[in-house]
């Protein structure tokens, strides 16, 4: 053959072969690069991962966040959501920590034992009740006098930062250092307070933005109260009741005659938190609590618990959309604004940190213990008062 035909033959070749595997153009060369990124760093966070959580005593949450600054607009560049996503970028953060908030609250729920709400339910009447209006208010307040924010647009933003985050409350309350110095009874009651109070951050959301939006004030409160309170917290409760039980049922049923394999019921309680937040947006109530209300009466008998005792599946889910959400989340942040402007000067961040810190929760815990039957000491409450400042995903969902 000559090598005219050669080269013409190699040609065609490679223009076939082109044509069938395409050259990446600049968005999929952007997906695999976060392939690659998010690959290297899963990997070598395992290899490490125990070192770093009890020697370095630094959460996986921390350290991904720390591994989104460094790839993000603020250093390498790597990874740039606003040039990413243009104007999607808002709604697919909303949706990105909607599913998995629900994912996580769904988690907590069946970590729970059995009907742990109803045990404990003056316990945690007290801190989704006095205590998150407390919160709320207290929040509110250290905006308006640190930061300077009118105090009505105040008690917005702090509506945002009222709910505990139940993954973050996990490197608190979960591992081996917790397990060994942090007794059981605080431990549940924390991971049942950072679930149920994602989901118990709406009333106050709404109550700010009613207040600001609409007048006189006896008729903005009548609007949410059946608005928001009844309609969608009451029937976001009745929701995730009515479904997990449903499906608790059937699951129940289908194992009795041998219909179901191992690997779909170990996956049916991430479908019912799918399945739960589907329904409950549709119909335009609270998806958040009715997923975790749907965890906890999944393993209200305890079967369900005792079907997954050996498996770590869930876990495996959490922990990998844990590390890209918090990753995604670093790069997100706008860090060049941080002390921009007279009224985000550093030391007035600093004040606010310290404010929520010691103010936002503390002396209302501390303050009202007794009436908390799960804590049963004063070093309890100041222990539950102090270390559950937990702002992450559920406020960058509000």
């Amino acid at each position: 053959m000559s090598a005219t035909a050669e080269t013409t033959t190699s040609s065609e070749t490679t223009a076939a072969w082109d044509a069938l595997v395409p050259a990446p153009d600049g968005e999929l060369r952007l997906a695999h690069n976060l392939y690659l990124l998010l690959g290297a760093f899963v990997c070598a966070f395992g290899l490490v991962s125990l070192l770093v959580k009890e020697r370095l005593y630094m959460s996986e949450a921390m350290v991904a966040l720390l591994v989104g600054v460094a790839v993000g607009p603020s250093a390498a560049k790597v990874l740039v959501p606003a040039d990413t996503f243009g104007e999607s970028l808002s709604a697919i953060t909303f949706e990105f920590s909607r599913i998995v908030i629900a994912i996580q609250c769904m988690a907590a729920g069946v970590d729970l034992p059995g009907n742990y709400l109803w045990k404990e339910r003056l316990s945690l009447a007290m801190l989704l009740g006095p205590l998150m209006v407390f919160s709320w208010l207290v929040s509110a307040l250290g905006l308006y006098l640190i930061i300077g924010v009118p105090f009505l647009e105040s008690l917005v933003i702090a509506a945002c930062l009222t709910p505990t985050d139940p993954v973050l409350a996990n490197s608190i309350v979960k591992g081996r250092f917790a397990e060994n110095h942090i007794p059981l009874n605080v431990r549940l009651l924390l991971s049942a307070e950072s679930g149920a109070n994602d989901g118990l951050g709406t009333p106050f959301l709404m109550l700010a933005i009613y207040l600001r939006n609409k007048s006189p004030t006896g008729v903005a409160i009548g609007q949410w109260f059946y608005r928001v309170v009844l309609y969608e917290i009451g029937v976001a409760v009745v929701l995730g009741v009515a479904v997990a039980y449903l499906g608790r049922k059937a699951l129940k049923f289908a194992d009795h005659r041998g219909w179901i394999d191992k690997e779909s019921l170990l996956s049916f309680s991430i479908a019912l938190a799918l399945l739960v937040m589907g329904i409950a947006v549709t119909i335009g109530v609270d998806d958040i609590l009715s997923v975790f209300v749907a965890g906890n009466v999944l393993t209200w008998d305890l079967w369900f618990n005792r079907r997954i005792r050996e498996s770590h599946f869930q876990e495996v889910i959490d922990a990998l959309l844990n590390l890209t959400y918090f990753v995604y989340i670093g790069c997100l942040q706008p860090w060049s604004q941080f002390g921009s402007s007279s009224q985000l000067a550093m030391w007035r961040l600093v004040v606010l940190a310290g404010w929520m810190l010691l103010v936002r929760r503390l002396p209302a815990v501390v303050a009202c213990y007794k009436f908390v039957p799960a804590l049963k000491s004063l070093k309890e409450a100041f222990f539950a008062g102090v270390s559950i400042h937990a702002l992450g995903e559920s406020s960058v969902e509000y």
